[in-house]
C-alpha cells in the first residue's frame, strides 16, 4: 500500500502544475473572458428587467389571466357534472321496466 504513495503524490503534483500552466496561458484567459461574460450578460438582462419596471406590471396581469381561467374552468366542470347528472338519470329511466 505505501509503495503507492509517491507515485499517487507525483501524478497529483505533475496533475496541479499542468492546470496551473494551462490556465495561466490562453486558455485560462478564454476561460476568464467567457466566466466575465456570465456577469455582464445578467448585468444586461437585470437592467433590461428594471427597464421594464420589474415584471410586476406583467405578473399582475398574467395573475389576472389565470384567475379568469380558473374561474371559466370551474364553469365548465359545473356544467359537465350537470350534463352528466342528467344523461345518467335518462338512462335509468330507460331501464325501468313499465309499470303495471
Amino acid at each position: 500500500m505505501n509503495d503507492w504513495a509517491p507515485a499517487v503524490a507525483a501524478i497529483g503534483l505533475a496533475t496541479v502544475c499542468g492546470t496551473t500552466l494551462v490556465l495561466r496561458g490562453p486558455v485560462g484567459k478564454a476561460l476568464a473572458e467567457w466566466i466575465r461574460g456570465w456577469s455582464q450578460h445578467d448585468a444586461q438582462w437585470l437592467a433590461m428587467k428594471t427597464a421594464r419596471g420589474g415584471g410586476g406590471a406583467d405578473t399582475t396581469r398574467l395573475d389576472g389571466e389565470v384567475d379568469d381561467l380558473k374561474r371559466r374552468l370551474a364553469d365548465v366542470e359545473e356544467r359537465l357534472d350537470f350534463t352528466e347528472r342528467l344523461l345518467a338519470q335518462e338512462r335509468q329511466g330507460a331501464r325501468l321496466p313499465p309499470a303495471r
